[in-house]
């Protein structure tokens, strides 16, 4: 920025006091949702739960909402651990039952090969409705009674709350709640994955959007749903016991049955032919820094670890970290994934300012008689945009992971996760060959 504003504080006695400035210091963040979540940020936290991963308990049991999950996502999605490091420690800890953990592991790196692929376009439908309903038919804003988990539907109304207070959400709960705001509810998907968004801290567009797309049908072969049956399994029946509504609810009966209700025009709308192939990018991301004898590390939300190679490529040279203002305006950010963020800065030798983030990194440069800029790769197009504008200036490295998770073939189909793995699944198991 122009306007020389100092660098944001680094130093708190507590916890108490870093929410006190955040809360201060981000205003309109707070305005939009002003919860804590109990969840820190961080790599030493993160290092932590690592360390108690259970790859036979997850595949047991993943998929109630008392399972033994790794609660991992928060820190994977701002690449405060990798996919690599939570491969290997669940192929050391339980070489013989980690085969699950990994599978879901594959999605993250999927949906951001994807989103590597498409770019904004994870906005868009990628696939029309298979539901034999049109977009039209859709409302293009969420209810106000999902929103303040208000529907009377006990488990609805839970994973509202939860979504607001914790910024978490268990997988099975989110899948239950978007298929009700877009099936049984006929809410257009960006709706519910801009509510999301704001308050998930593991929330980014990739596996957000393109998880709210499977869902829809937009980026699968079908609609998901769910029935009461199914909720009542998974969650031990602690909604149902509860609910005013039980006997009578928007999920009662077999499936057939819902779907006819649902989609009553869908087998005939249902499209025969295989989506068109969605080809994996040909470009090789950077894996060693080019020559630069006074750079600066420019570090992003997408690689906040103190292992990230940017870092390391350059040990002893000055590192930024800007809040995009308009960023967090525009995507209503809530005060919630703010604070996760600010404390996964606070363990890192970074500068933290705020402003129009091309322009304070030039700045940072400039102050620093910089000659270049090293960066971590990342999808997002945001990214190439502010890359473009710093090159204009100053050569810019973006290094890539220095051991990938997986190493596709150039040119996959990603149309579908199942393409995907059925290329990379021994790669991604360590399997010899």
């Amino acid at each position: 920025m122009s306007d020389g504003r100092p660098a944001l504080r680094r130093d708190f006695p507590n916890r108490a006091a870093l929410v006190d400035y955040v809360r201060r210091t981000f205003p309109g963040a707070a305005a939009v949702d002003a919860h804590i979540a109990p969840t820190l940020g961080g790599r030493r936290i993160a290092e932590t739960t690592l360390a108690h991963i259970d790859p036979a308990a997850y595949a047991a049991t993943r998929n109630h909402l008392n399972g033994a999950v790794t609660r991992l996502s928060p820190y994977l999605r701002h690449g405060v651990v990798s996919l690599t490091e939570v491969r290997n420690a669940a192929l050391h800890r339980a070489p013989q039952a980690a085969a699950k953990l990994i599978n879901e592991l594959g999605w993250r790196d999927y949906y951001r090969r994807v989103y590597s692929v498409i770019g904004n376009a994870v906005w868009r439908d990628l696939e029309a409705y298979k539901t034999g309903w049109q977009v039209h038919d859709y409302a293009a804003t969420l209810p106000a009674d999902i929103v303040a988990g208000a529907t009377g539907l006990a488990c609805i109304d839970a994973f509202s709350r939860e979504l607001h207070t914790t910024g978490y959400l268990h997988n099975h709960a989110r899948m239950w709640l978007a298929a009700y705001i877009v099936h049984f509810r006929r809410v257009r998907w960006q709706a519910g994955a801009r509510w999301f968004l704001t308050h998930l801290l593991d929330g980014d567009p990739a596996s957000n959007n393109l998880s709210w797309q499977w869902v829809a049908s937009t980026f699968s072969h079908k609609p998901y749903i769910f029935n009461r049956e199914n909720l009542e399994t998974f969650t031990g029946g602690v909604y149902c016991a509860v609910c005013p509504q039980r006997g009578r609810c928007d999920f009662e009966g077999e499936y057939a049955l819902l779907e006819q209700r649902l989609f009553p025009h869908r087998q005939a709308a249902v499209a025969t032919t295989e989506p068109a192939p969605l080809r994996s990018s040909v470009s090789q991301p950077v894996r060693g820094p080019m020559a630069l004898s006074r750079p600066i590390v420019w570090l992003h939300g997408d690689n906040l670890s103190p292992h990230s190679p940017a870092l390391l490529a350059a040990a002893n040279a000055p590192a930024l970290w800007v809040w995009d203002d308009a960023l967090l305006a525009r995507a209503r950010i809530s005060l919630k994934r703010v604070l996760f963020l600010y404390e996964c800065l606070l363990e890192l030798p970074v500068t933290i300012r705020r402003g129009e983030v091309a322009a304070e990194i030039l700045r940072f440069a400039a102050e620093h008689k910089a000659d270049g800029v090293i960066t971590n790769v990342t999808p997002a197009p945001g990214f190439a945009a502010i890359r473009r504008r710093l090159e204009q200036t100053l050569p810019v490295v973006a290094l890539a992971e220095a051991e990938a998770f997986v190493t596709p073939p150039v040119g996959l189909d990603l149309r579908r996760f199942s393409r995907y793995w059925r290329k990379v699944a021994a790669d991604a198991l360590q399997m010899k060959a």
